[in-house]
């Protein structure tokens, strides 16, 4: 059954420095069993950074693609599974943050265990009345789509974006940061299920992939002119339908590569269009830049996430233990929103 966001429980105390702590590792790269869960030494915190006792993790494509051998760790990150957590802060470093504040931050690896180490500026305190437990869904997907559509793309108030994968937690994310900067959502999802789940969020074009064109649906929608921006995790296989459907001065972002990483790229279409075409990822970027993007994501965001207009909608929650059936249903594809792994009690 679908949750939402909600209450945020009492404060705890925090848990004083481990010995050892479990965390998820990767024995080799494969199927969801090559996933273990064992006892490993605890992070060490660098300057800078805070010690978290983690709460509850975020399950994102990227853990999967970490998984299959394709997207390892940036150098010095944490070789275990985990971009996003929720917690509470165990050592505050020279940070403004105090042990026990409810947190969530964005990591370069690392989440899926019971303590991570993570740069103060990549750390942000849970939105009012954000349960602690479902926040964990939140750093990740607001910093993806708040630094594409806001920043890459530029979204300005009465365009139309397309959204591709529309009912993960990229997508839900932003049909409703889309809608609340004041843009128009047309989104595409293989099911009539998903479909109407992306529609409730505020979705108002929804293109059933598998059995129509979604460059025919977005012609339609938009009198022939085209989209403004499209965030896009298909990649290859898309591209040249994706520059078809941009509307003069559109900007494509593609954000993942679920069909392919290779394409043939029209030129002379996307010199007509005077359109742009940019490829970004979040995970390697410097410290700096993510510091600098959770700070807007704290002024933008949280904001619309604390009075109810954003809500991060979690389809399921495992426990850690169960991080291998956790990542065989994310792999197939039937969530709509975050699937979570709870870690420790809030």
């Amino acid at each position: 059954m679908q949750s939402r966001l909600h209450k945020t429980p009492k404060t705890r105390r925090a848990t004083p420095g481990k010995e050892t702590m479990k965390a998820v590792v990767l024995r080799k790269s494969g199927e969801p069993d090559v996933l273990e869960v064992t006892e490993v030494e605890p992070p060490r915190p660098g300057a800078g950074d805070v010690l978290i006792d983690v709460v509850a993790a975020g399950l994102n494509r990227a853990d999967v693609q970490q998984r299959r051998g394709v997207y390892p760790p940036p150098p010095g990150a944490s070789e275990y599974p985990g971009l996003e957590v929720s917690g509470r802060i165990a050592d505050a470093g020279t940070s403004d943050f105090r042990p026990g504040d409810a947190v969530v931050a964005l990591l370069a690896g690392g989440g899926y265990a019971e303590q991570v180490a993570a740069p103060a500026g990549q750390v942000l305190p849970v939105p009012a009345g954000v349960d602690l437990a479902a926040a964990a869904g939140l750093p990740e997907v607001a910093a993806t789509v708040y630094s594409n559509l806001i920043l890459t793309a530029g979204l300005r108030r009465g365009e139309t974006v397309l959204v591709h994968g529309a009912t993960g937690g990229i997508g839900t994310m932003a049909i409703q940061l889309a809608q609340a900067w004041g843009a128009r959502t047309i989104v595409t999802a293989g099911t009539a299920e998903k479909l109407e789940f992306a529609r409730s969020l505020g979705a108002e074009v929804c293109v059933n992939y598998r059995e129509q064109d979604f460059v025919a649906e977005v012609d339609a929608a938009t009198g022939g002119r085209g989209v403004d921006v499209i965030l896009d995790v298909v990649g290859a296989k898309y591209l040249s339908r994706n520059v078809k459907a941009l509307a003069t001065g559109g900007r494509l972002v593609v954000i993942g590569l679920q069909g392919g990483a290779k394409a043939e790229l029209d030129l002379g279409a996307l010199m007509a269009r005077r359109a742009s075409v940019t490829g970004t990822t979040l995970r390697s970027r410097p410290v700096e830049e993510k510091s600098s993007i959770m700070a807007g994501v704290y002024q933008h965001v949280w904001p619309l996430i604390s009075d109810g207009t954003i809500s991060v909608p979690v389809d399921r929650t495992f426990p850690l233990a169960e991080v291998v059936e956790a990542h065989r249903y994310f792999d197939s594809g039937q969530h709509t929103g975050k699937i979570l792994l709870s870690v420790q009690e809030a």
